[in-house]
């Protein structure tokens, strides 16, 4: 049974006055005859959602560590928005089996892929910002990437170093 709309819009935390806007969040650009750059996909909503969550994860880091240094804010920003965290928040939400995808690829796990599952992520925050704005928005992303906020390594790990190399210091 493909679940219904609504119970994604319960995972999320929002229920969409133009579902449209949700509809195209989940909808990959193999789903579409041809290949429309601008057809109704996700990939310009995933352009928006990208903008929209690093404000919101910045405003959200800003008010929870209010002595980190910028240093600081800006490594855990780093972990928050980078596709796997993105990709973990759409599996909480349980985005896989919504996804509208090309009967080509309805085989090819493209339902479980991170980066696919990341960039929905982006374009469903930008469905909520654009259906009812950034304080709406906000609250979505402080539900599903609040939590993470303190996971143990998330904010102390540096993107630019390798696991294994040794702090600089």
């Amino acid at each position: 049974r493909k679940p219904g709309l609504g119970e994604l819009e319960a995972a999320i935390g929002h229920r969409f006055a133009d579902r449209t806007l949700l509809e195209r969040a989940l909808t990959h650009i193999s789903a579409l005859p041809g290949t429309p750059a601008n057809g109704p996909h996700y990939q310009r909503l995933e352009f928006l959602g990208d903008r929209v969550l690093g404000l919101a994860v910045a405003d959200l880091l800003y008010r929870a560590f209010p002595e980190a240094s910028e240093g600081d804010l800006s490594r855990r920003l780093g972990h928050l928005v980078r596709g796997e965290t993105c990709a973990e928040v759409a599996q909480a939400w349980d985005v896989g089996p919504h996804l509208r995808i090309g009967p080509a690829e309805n085989g090819s796990g493209l339902r479980r892929k991170g980066a696919i599952l990341a960039d929905v992520c982006e374009a469903i925050i930008a469905a909520v910002f654009l259906d009812a704005g950034f304080d709406v928005a906000r609250a979505v992303v402080d539900r599903g990437f609040g939590p993470k906020m303190t996971e143990p390594g998330r904010a102390t790990r540096d993107p630019r170093r390798r696991a294994g190399d040794a702090p600089a210091g």
